[in-house]
């Protein structure tokens, strides 16, 4: 096992600790018993089987369309790919998380995600298996490993990925700092960085007019500079008392993993 994926799951496991002790991790307001089925298929599906393979599949392509080109980024400095990642991974998710959020046909992809009445780290890889498999950002950075960035990715993982963590977890690490007056500045631009909970949250509230949620908006990922700057941004550093989908019919464990094959 790489030493990225082991720091990356110390990280994962240790939002799984604090969750336990401080914010009921196997006990969520509203959870079904499909919501914990739902969750470990998907994140199982997800870093065993989808991810390695569209990573491969997108270094595959690569290969085809520029079998000259294999491992060129590796004279390039670290911050140049690191940048690459940013622009190929973290922007072309919000796009894609954008449009899954605008066409209907994504939107069934993404529902699963958006379908739990909680936050929580056990939501972070909620999602149908083709959202994933269809997902710009994965055969991108496939492709960018392919091209010799793959020590950069090691890095950039393990920061996205914290970060994504830390916004999707109930716990809300954000919120003291807010009290601290001396942070404010800080905070300031922190919140229009990256993605914190109170941002994060908004986005899965589930009553548009509670003035807090905001899921048609504040989709990144790993920034949320691309929300300011596309004006999907809303920040009121408060959080939603209700989670989830609004005015939805229910949906099945089937579905939400593999809709259209399930419907």
């Amino acid at each position: 096992m790489s030493t990225e994926i082991i720091v990356i799951l110390s990280i994962f496991f240790g939002f799984i600790v604090a969750e336990i002790l401080f914010t009921g991790f196997f006990s969520k307001p509203g959870q079904t018993r499909d919501d914990a089925i739902v969750e470990v298929v998907g994140t199982g599906l997800l870093t065993l089987v989808t991810q390695p393979l569209v990573l491969l599949g997108g270094a595959a392509l690569a290969s085809v369309l520029l079998p000259e080109a294999g491992g060129v980024l590796k004279t390039w400095s670290f911050a140049a790919v690191f940048a690459l990642f940013v622009v190929f991974d973290d922007l072309s998710q919000y796009w894609w998380h954008r449009l899954s959020h605008a066409v209907p046909l994504l939107y069934n992809l993404h529902r699963p995600h958006h379908n739990a009445e909680y936050m929580s780290i056990r939501i972070v890889y909620r999602n149908n298996v083709f959202y994933y498999v269809l997902m710009p950002s994965l055969w991108f950075s496939g492709a960018l490993i392919y091209l010799g960035g793959g020590y950069v990715y090691a890095f950039y993982l393990v920061f996205k990925m914290t970060v994504i963590f830390g916004a999707h977890s109930d716990i809300r690490w954000d919120r003291p700092l807010y009290k601290i007056k001396w942070l404010s500045p800080l905070m300031w631009v922190l919140e229009r960085t990256i993605s914190t909970p109170a941002t994060h949250s908004a986005h899965h509230g589930k009553h548009m007019d509670d003035g807090i949620t905001h899921y048609k908006g504040n989709f990144g990922n790993l920034l949320f500079f691309w929300d300011v700057l596309f004006g999907t941004a809303k920040i009121t550093r408060q959080y939603p008392e209700k989670i989830g989908v609004e005015n939805l019919p229910d949906t099945s464990v089937g579905e939400q993993l593999f809709w259209p094959l399930r419907r």
